[in-house]
């Protein structure tokens, strides 16, 4: 088949890598528009785009997916089907219907559960114990298609949204491949969302990596591991802004109270357990 695909995080370059690597054609990658990134604030290719250079197919970076133009650089490649992982915007619905076979798209969560930009990090922060994959239909409407297949993924009680991310985006990248291999055979059985039941999952912002030291132990540690990589949990310790890297969780004898009373290497004590940080300055 030909197949286009749109994605833009690191998230999807094992999906397209295992397509590049399949049987099937990928003569186009569409992919967000170079912006600044990292401390330095430089112009830097996205991980998508770095990745098909490598392979030497065409990257297409549109500023808006409603321009014509887009719609006619989809048309000359002839589609059969298109594939969607993390690109960062609504699809159109004159895009939706060029393919032959529609487009399907990589999502990070158990729709309908944590349908929106953040799945990973949300499960994380919120302490599920399992997250997962769901190949849907992409429709109009923000991650509402029916959902074609699914995988589960248990969270460790220590890991980040960095490790869960790395994860499932080898996790999607099978299971893309599996669920073509049944769309070709016309085998998939779409399953609605119910819409009933959905929760959203919000971009994140910088403002949700403050600590509030009142909270119980477990809860802080989860933000913590939530806001890994980016954008940090973070604290201050005389007047000096601290971002927390790591947390680790153990029993400890403390006066629920004393919450404010942290040592310089990070101590704190919540609700009758002890919170051991790794700070860094935020220079860092």
């Amino acid at each position: 088949m030909v197949i286009v695909f749109f994605g833009t995080p690191r998230f999807a370059v094992p999906s397209l890598e295992a397509l590049i690597a399949s049987r099937h054609q990928v003569p186009l990658v569409v992919t967000q528009p170079d912006r600044r990134r990292g401390r330095g604030q430089k112009v830097t290719d996205s991980p998508v785009k770095a990745a098909a250079r490598a392979h030497g197919i065409t990257v297409y970076q549109p500023d808006r997916l409603r321009d014509p133009e887009v719609a006619d650089t989809l048309r000359t490649c002839a589609p059969d089907l298109a594939v969607v992982a993390a690109y960062g915007k609504l699809i159109p619905r004159d895009l939706l219907l060029l393919p032959r076979l529609g487009m399907i798209n990589v999502h990070a969560s158990l729709l309908p559960k944590y349908r929106g930009a953040a799945p990973v990090h949300r499960a994380v922060i919120n302490g599920d114990e399992q997250t997962g994959v769901t190949i849907m239909q992409v429709v109009e409407a923000l991650d509402a298609g029916d959902m074609l297949a699914r995988t589960i993924r248990v969270i460790g009680p220590d890991e980040t949204s960095e490790d869960v991310e790395n994860g499932l985006a080898e996790d999607g990248a099978r299971l893309l491949l599996e669920t073509i291999v049944r769309l070709e055979a016309g085998t998939v059985r779409a399953e609605p969302q119910n819409a009933a039941v959905s929760t959203y999952a919000p971009r994140l912002t910088k403002a949700e990596g403050e600590i509030d030291w009142t909270l119980p132990a477990r809860q802080i540690h989860n933000r913590v591991r939530g806001l890994f990589p980016w954008p940090h949990a973070y604290s201050s310790l005389d007047g000096a802004r601290l971002i927390i890297l790591r947390t680790h969780g153990r029993r400890r004898r403390c006066h629920p109270r004393r919450h404010r009373r942290r040592d310089r290497s990070g101590n704190a004590c919540h609700h009758g357990a002890a919170v051991r940080g790794s700070p860094a300055d935020a220079g860092a």
